[in-house]
């Protein structure tokens, strides 16, 4: 009677995990249309989707267009335009885009806040210098962006940062189950040494003063990682030149050059 009893236990708390992990990966309902201007955005303010050829644009629309039927977007304390669904659903694709079909299990929901917020959400008040979050714990499967770093990220085409990019490049990193700047599921094992080696020459080199790459960069090897994926797709060309070695590298990693056609 015991052995029974402990096996009903059993299936009684696999019952409870699975139904947690399916509520969890379940995805919100998006009930708002596709903008009818998407490719009029896209041809407007994102270079990466203006550089490719025509087929691949179709490609970009069509995954930006899919996107935005599987992750809801919601304003906090400000308004979602449709301009704002375009760029973030362009920056969620931008670092995928060639890998075909790749979606992202672990996101739900994107909130827009007006702004930068600290890292209790809050709005108001000093401190408050984060422009972007992935979140985790109870704000798993979310993430927060500020709406005028978006747009400014796009309008600044000499620039070599883009927040959202940042943010949906952790998201890829935490695919493997961790976000540590090193993405396994898209890098092959013979180049993981090489990259782990390259990182910390190249932190060295932010601390040191030696480096044009964002500061931040050096705050660890998931912000590093992050941080020269922006270069990467926002200023390819000059980061080929100024750091060769790891353009190579981060080729690697997305394949094949950053808006090829």
């Amino acid at each position: 009677m015991q052995t029974i009893q402990v096996l009903i236990l059993i299936i009684f708390i696999l019952a409870i995990f699975y139904t947690v992990k399916f509520l969890q990966k379940k995805k919100v309902k998006v009930t708002e249309p596709v903008p009818s201007l998407l490719k009029n955005i896209l041809q407007e303010q994102v270079p990466f989707y203006q550089q490719l050829n025509k087929s691949r644009q179709t490609e970009f629309e069509g995954r930006a267009a899919h996107f935005l039927t599987q992750v809801k977007i919601t304003g906090v304390k400000t308004t979602v335009e449709d301009l704002d669904r375009v760029l973030i659903a362009a920056s969620a694709i931008i670092p995928i885009f060639n890998f075909p079909g790749w979606e992202y299990p672990n996101l739900n929901e994107v909130l827009l806040y007006p702004d930068s917020f600290d890292h209790e959400f809050e709005q108001q008040g000093e401190g408050r210098n984060i422009l972007g979050m992935v979140g985790s714990g109870a704000m798993n499967q979310v993430m927060i962006l500020s709406q005028f770093e978006l747009r400014q990220a796009f309008l600044n085409e000499t620039g070599k940062n883009n927040t959202a990019i940042h943010e949906f490049v952790h998201l890829i990193d935490k695919t493997d189950g961790e976000i540590d700047g090193l993405p396994e599921s898209l890098l092959q094992k013979q180049y993981v040494k090489p990259w782990l080696q390259l990182m910390q020459v190249k932190i060295k080199e932010i601390i040191d003063d030696q480096s044009d790459i964002n500061p931040y960069g050096a705050t660890n090897e998931a912000e590093f990682f992050a941080v020269v994926s922006e270069y990467f797709f926002e200023r390819p060309e000059l980061l080929k030149e100024k750091h060769p070695e790891l353009y190579e590298l981060l080729l690697k990693i997305f394949h094949p050059a950053p808006a090829s056609n």
